[in-house]
């Protein structure tokens, strides 16, 4: 295409062009900040952006997935930019970088009509969905003081967000309804999965963590927030553990000027969906998980 190129991020003012993309296509969803980028920055993870005539007009994000055995892809294409060939020099650059870096199999997502014909073009297939839930915040209340356990900050127990990894994340993560298993590094909940300690709760019996809930803040929307991962091991399940930790962080929400609060879903996962609609919260949007192998087909190859 003429006027194209398609360029690694490097600068700062690279990443915040990447950002700004992202955004645009995705205004509903939190976008991590410059120095949250830099953050997660690893060797076989690859961000680019499209310049077309001086402007950009695409990103992408080629890494490994947190399913195992696999990598995730993202070509994001600005609306005025689509159906120009852009996304498809994209997605070929960053299919060609996750074949570089020796996976097989590819994994997306998606989140209307027009990006799963796109991907099903090049032999993506769907392998289930995600839904949203969302939640207004108004006047929350506390919950009541746990007897059985406590309920903590990360910022005030800073040495317990690994000791979480260990005690709950790597015990529930196989509970996602995901096709392969979920697999997440200890640097990456350290990284990816928090952002602001204040804003993090863990439930304590002793020593011993036995849930986590909170929030990831956004610095462009500071009004909404994102649930981050809620979890508590099995032996503690059914005794409102989860929704302890969830209602007070929505109460910390309403303390920090927060009015809104969102979450992705697993379809499968029954339970956090019904506990997510007793505590209020409504359906938004889905978005569809792909997949294809490696290295990708053209979509006359496909039967597009």
């Amino acid at each position: 295409m003429g006027g194209m190129e398609i360029r690694a991020v490097e600068t700062d003012a690279d990443y915040e062009a990447w950002r700004q993309v992202r955004i645009a296509v995705l205004p509903h969803e939190r976008c991590p900040s410059v120095a949250e980028l830099r953050e997660l920055e690893t060797p076989h993870r690859l961000l680019l952006l499209a310049d077309r005539d001086g402007t950009v007009v695409a990103n992408g994000l080629s890494d490994r997935s947190n399913e195992a055995g696999r990598g995730f892809v993202a070509p994001r294409v600005r609306p005025e930019a689509r159906r120009q060939g852009v996304g498809t020099q994209m997605l070929s650059a960053l299919a060609d970088h996750a074949v570089a870096q020796g996976y097989t199999v590819v994994g997306a997502g998606v989140e209307d009509e027009g990006s799963l014909a796109f991907g099903q073009r090049f032999g993506f297939a769907e392998t289930g969905r995600q839904v949203e839930q969302v939640r207004p915040i108004g006047d929350e209340s506390w919950p009541d003081p746990p007897t059985a356990y406590e309920i903590v900050t990360v910022a005030e127990r800073p040495e317990q967000w690994a000791a979480a990894y260990e005690q709950v994340a790597q015990p529930t993560l196989p509970d996602m309804d995901t096709p392969t298993p979920v697999v997440v590094s200890a640097e990456e909940w350290a990284t990816e999965w928090i952002n602001d300690p204040a804003a993090m709760f863990l439930a304590m019996a002793g020593d011993d963590v036995i849930g986590v809930a909170g929030l990831l803040l956004d610095t462009d929307r500071p009004e909404r927030a994102e649930v981050a991962y809620t979890a508590v091991r099995r032996e503690w399940r059914g005794k409102a553990v989860a929704s302890t930790l969830k209602r007070t962080s929505m109460a910390w929400a309403a303390e920090h000027g927060i009015t809104e609060v969102y979450t992705w879903t697993q379809q499968g996962n029954e339970n956090m969906r019904r506990l997510n609609e007793h505590l209020g919260f409504t359906y938004g949007a889905v978005s569809i998980n792909l997949r294809a192998p490696l290295p990708l087909k053209l979509a006359e190859e496909v039967g597009a």
